[in-house]
């Protein structure tokens, strides 16, 4: 994109700039709490029913496209995201607080992630083709035809993140993996950073117009509350949703989808407090370089990650002392830092008094006062028992930033009882050594059940964008375990089987041909 870039605070709708006309959006910088410009006034319900039926009129002919053409335009994306430059990073640092080497890196993983879905588009791999030839004279009933390819399922809502402004956001993973499956996207902007994403808006734009393919692949919707979300989701148009954020709003797109005429998927990344599991002999011969590790994962980006250790079990012991102490002596060390918008940081503060409040915590350590006024985590530590927790649900709430609490058990039979205790996880860890291996075989199955990654001798934040990720797990922890929001199986959300029983050569798809002009895969006769 080489003409200069100017925020405008218009929504995109199938490439036109359109002028919303509801209670506006104004980013705010939470270092300073100071009001941003352009205002991004809401859209209505008509900007809804026009980037909805723009998407449906183009479904077919994007849904026909090749491998090659949708890599290519997965590819043109990550270039024009790119071609912005410091104009991208600046906004982004000035709506989340975050330093530029974050920014900076957060691009590079959007960048990676459209080009490794690229990649998966042009291999073809996830049309996961079959073809069962006839077998007119096989006795006692002959064989009809058969052939099966995945096929996109039709334009796909994706709600942009508060805690990832650019990965998890307009051009994050869910974007990424839909467009690679032939499908259009219809983003509704996160209201924390929306000069970040008109910007990226932007970028998908160009890259489509460069591509010449048709505008209705993409359209960017604002709204200040929930009736542009709630309105897209219901819309008959749409056959897919991906969301990332809140358990209550998470659950409340899911019971719209569910109430449709027609319900559709939500694929909703909510709540997590990643268990780590501290087994006995790792924890009585490292304890401090494990408290260490321990507190760096708790207070990065403070603590501002789906993937942060909210919850540490350990059983009591000289080791499990020591642990304590060296956490709490990083936790006073730790300084503060600032959240990313005034909403996080007023829900930390409250989630933090519940554990204050609570009889059965008791708080270990909390972190410096820092001299800034505005939106500062300051991390705390606390502890309780098996018992306790075993009998208090409100202790297995999430707390969104650098707050952890430690359960420490009396015996093994306690550590199998709170992992059973727990809810649906993205991650649970175990720290171990050779010496602890039959205790985690047994712990291994509840873990199994309970969490989309498990995780040795390291902490769950930090989310590699990969072929064998899952970045996903029971609910809470998503709205469908069978899953990932992250990886390239992310793309099997947005595709669906159909088998074609003796439909003529001539109507056959390209993938499904013998000829095979597409080159992907096929499985041939089980073969």
């Amino acid at each position: 994109m080489t003409a200069p870039i100017e925020l405008t605070g218009n929504l995109i709708i199938a490439g036109n700039e359109v002028k919303g006309t509801q209670k506006p959006v104004s980013a705010v910088n939470p270092a300073t709490n100071q009001s941003m410009e352009p205002l991004y006034a809401g859209g209505t319900e008509t900007h809804v029913e026009q980037a909805a039926n723009a998407a449906w009129a183009v479904f077919d002919q994007f849904k026909a496209t090749d491998p090659e053409t949708r890599a290519l335009l997965l590819e043109t994306i990550a270039d024009e995201i790119l071609a912005l430059g410091d104009v991208l990073v600046k906004r982004a640092m000035q709506e989340t607080g975050l330093p530029q080497a974050r920014i900076e890196g957060e691009r590079g993983r959007t960048m990676g992630q459209l080009r490794m879905f690229a990649s998966v588009a042009r291999a073809g791999k996830y049309l996961d083709v079959r073809v069962d030839p006839a077998m007119p004279e096989r006795a006692p009933l002959p064989r009809a035809d058969l052939r099966l390819q995945f096929v996109p399922v039709g334009p796909v809502a994706v709600f942009g993140a508060s805690n990832f402004p650019l990965a998890f956001s307009v051009a994050g993973g869910d974007t990424a993996s839909a467009l690679a499956a032939g499908c259009p996207v219809i983003v509704k902007a996160h209201s924390a950073h929306p000069g970040t994403s008109e910007l990226v808006g932007k970028a998908i734009t160009s890259a489509l117009s460069k591509m010449k393919l048709p505008a209705g692949i993409f359209s960017l919707l604002y709204g200040s509350g929930r009736d542009v979300g709630a309105t897209l989701v219901a819309h008959p148009h749409i056959k897919a949703v991906g969301f990332t954020g809140s358990r209550a709003g998470g659950t409340a797109l899911m019971n719209i989808a569910a109430a449709r005429k027609e319900p559709i998927p939500v694929y909703a990344e909510m709540s997590s407090i990643n268990p780590v599991f501290m087994m006995p002999n790792k924890l009585a011969s490292e304890a401090r370089s494990l408290a260490q590790g321990f507190i760096g994962s708790l207070t990065m980006g403070a603590g501002q990650f789906c993937t942060n250790p909210g919850l540490v079990i350990l059983k009591d012991g000289e080791g499990a002392e020591a642990f304590i102490d060296e956490a709490a002596q990083a936790i006073f060390a730790s300084g503060t830092q600032t959240m990313l918008t005034p909403g996080i940081y007023g829900a930390y503060c409250q989630s933090v008094q519940l554990l204050v409040d609570n009889p059965n915590a008791q708080l270990v350590a909390k972190g410096k006062m820092s001299d800034a006024e505005t939106n500062q985590c300051q991390a705390h530590l606390f502890s309780t028992t098996a018992e306790a927790f075993l009998k208090d649900d409100s202790l297995e709430g999430e707390v969104f930033g650098s707050t952890s609490l430690i359960i420490k058990c009396g015996s093994e039979e306690e550590f199998k009882l709170v992992a059973e205790k727990l809810e649906g996880q993205l991650t649970a860890t175990l720290q171990l050594e050779e010496a602890d291996y039959e205790e985690a075989r047994a712990l291994l199955p509840i873990l199994e059940r309970k969490a989309g990654r498990i995780l040795c001798n390291a902490y769950p934040t930090g989310v590699e964008v990969s072929h064998a990720m899952v970045h996903g797990g029971p609910f809470p922890a998503t709205s469908d375990t069978r899953t990932t929001s992250v990886g390239s199986a992310a793309i099997q959300r947005f595709v669906r089987p159909v088998c074609y029983q003796d439909l003529p050569e001539a109507l056959q798809a390209p993938a499904i041909k013998d000829a095979n002009p597409w080159k992907v895969p096929q499985l041939v006769d089980g073969k």
